[in-house]
């Protein structure tokens, strides 16, 4: 069974820290790619950062371009979303999903997880 679940929200300041982590099983990441995505309330899902296990490429959305990091660890399936400098417009669900190339749709597998909840404090 393909599975990836989110970890590592958590409430914090503004200009503080967060790593969140998405571990996968059931599948290698070889042939897709894995997207960060966050939901604010009463806002459309958007996309946050991807890396492409085809070519290394990573991508960021302007928001979010060097403040957060995203990496990976194949030896463990997981891919780490280092987020610094956050801010309260930061504040939302964050998804991990598998797509098929940066940019691309997702979740390919399934449906998307529970997510895990980013607050940012002022």
């Amino acid at each position: 069974e393909v599975q990836l679940v989110e970890s590592g929200g958590g409430l914090v300041q503004a200009g503080g820290s967060l790593r969140l982590s998405c571990a996968a099983s059931g599948f290698t990441f070889d042939n897709y790619a894995i997207g960060w995505f966050r939901q604010a309330p009463g806002k459309e899902r958007e996309g946050v950062s991807c890396i492409s296990y085809s070519d290394g490429s990573t991508y960021y959305a302007d928001s979010v371009k060097g403040r957060f990091t995203i990496s990976s660890d194949n030896a463990k399936n997981t891919v780490y979303l280092q987020m610094n400098s956050l801010k309260p417009e930061d504040t939302a669900v964050y998804y991990c999903a598998a797509t098929y190339g940066c940019g691309k749709p997702g979740p390919i597998f399934g449906s998307w997880g529970q997510g895990t909840q980013v607050t940012v404090s002022s």
